[in-house]
């Protein structure tokens, strides 16, 4: 009890520091650097209590400027007001729970093993970075980091980090899938983040299991590995031993459950406040489950320079709202990027009320607005609406707005308009 309160402490009290990710090193809270200048000042001996001029006494780490100090006396804190214990007898260390490897590679994406970086080393692990060489490693957005170890000298991990990014050479290597591949078998956990799931995936890992990555390449992950059950609903998908995480910033949500799997939760919270993370595990959101992931994926830079003003929404309505310069006219701006929306198959272009309906604001909006249906993945019934207008002070200035809804959630909208 006593080293898991002390561990507990150094997580709450602990800080994560880049630098230690770019050099590939651990750095864990402790009270080292104030130690080797400590000296006995701030202390006074307390009433009656013998002096022991050979004795270091320190009191049990509590978080606060007191943790540096280290008297010549027994007696409490005169900070904190905690006994003063023998230095020997406290250690100020708490135990690694495990080892972690991170695999880095060229193109690695920065968040996708920084994240997690930071959230095990918080926690006290050993963690280290590992790649096919020790040659340095340029990232994605151009950091340079110089591996700790490669794949001929690492220490065996107990968790095994795999982020994403561009992951086409890890998957086109050979010793990085059998790397990958081997360690797996002797990990409690590994964890993939983001794309780094097609490196799991291409060393045969994820067959019969399900798993997610970055919301854009869940469809490529289902047709490329079919074997895979693929999940868009979810951050993370636990199996067990292996972990999946969706894009970037949920691996830091996979590497807290992680910790908890292996800690405790409320290690796990402990982390994510020292970290100043809101950790929500149960709050659902997963980014390839929102409703904009059904609008098609068009190119309209033929039609104008745009501006986004505005793209949001949940799992069953989204708007988005943009802005150009074009010297069509709304109408035709509005024909020509229906013809792009219904260039895919899956949406179709509805036949607009006649003259007067409630759907329709005046001839002006009829003529700069179409109405769409098509279906979700589930095979739903989901109702569409293009609007085109002049945006007030700009010459052929436009302002386009694209908003889908549920069938059923359009319906209640609509009857909400109405009262």
């Amino acid at each position: 009890m006593k080293e898991f309160l002390l561990r507990a402490m150094t997580v709450v009290a602990g800080a994560g520091f880049l630098f230690a990710i770019v050099s590939g090193t651990n750095i864990l809270p402790g009270r080292g650097a104030g130690e080797a200048g400590a000296a006995s000042d701030g202390g006074r001996k307390p009433a009656g209590a013998p002096a022991e001029k050979s004795a270091r006494y320190i009191c049990p780490p509590c978080s606060m400027s007191c943790d540096d100090k280290v008297f010549d006396h027994a007696g409490t804190c005169p900070e904190c007001g905690a006994k003063l214990v023998r230095k020997e007898e406290v250690s100020t260390e708490a135990p690694s729970p495990g080892n972690v490897a991170l695999l880095i590679f060229n193109g690695v994406e920065i968040i996708d093993y920084t994240g997690p970086f930071e959230v095990f080393g918080n926690a006290g692990f050993e963690v280290y970075t590992v790649a096919e060489t020790r040659e340095p490693v340029t990232t994605a957005m151009g950091m340079t980091v110089v591996p700790k170890y490669t794949f001929a000298d690492a220490p065996r991990p107990d968790i095994l980090v795999v982020p994403g990014g561009d992951v086409r050479a890890p998957r086109a290597s050979a010793a990085t899938l059998k790397w990958v591949a081997d360690e797996t078998a002797h990990t409690t956990h590994t964890l993939s983040v983001c794309n780094g799931a097609f490196i799991l995936a291409g060393a045969g890992l994820l067959d019969g299991l399900g798993a997610t990555t970055t919301a854009r390449l869940i469809d490529r992950l289902q047709s490329e590995f079919p074997k895979i059950k693929t999940v868009r609903d979810r951050r993370f998908v636990d199996n067990g031993r292996i972990i999946t995480a969706a894009g970037l910033s949920s691996g830091i949500d996979g590497a807290l459950h992680v910790v908890a799997r292996v800690m405790g939760e409320g290690t796990a919270q402990a982390v994510a406040l020292g970290i100043e993370y809101d950790w929500r595990p149960g709050s659902g959101y997963a980014r390839a489950a929102l409703a904009d992931r059904l609008i098609p994926d068009i190119n309209l830079d033929d039609l104008g320079a745009w501006e986004i003003v505005r793209t949001e929404g949940g799992t069953d309505h989204w708007e988005m709202v943009a802005r150009t310069t074009s010297s069509l006219s709304a109408a035709e701006l509005r024909d020509r990027i229906g013809e792009k929306l219904s260039a895919g198959g899956s949406w179709t272009r509805v036949a607009a009320p006649a003259a007067g309906s409630a759907s329709r604001a005046g001839s002006e909006a009829s003529r700069a607005g179409s109405d769409w249906s098509f279906r979700g993945r589930d095979g739903s019934p989901w109702t569409g609406r293009l609007a085109i207008e002049t945006t007030p002070g700009r010459s052929r200035g436009y302002t386009a707005a694209l908003t889908i809804r549920r069938a059923a959630e359009a319906a209640g909208h609509r009857a909400t308009l109405r009262l």
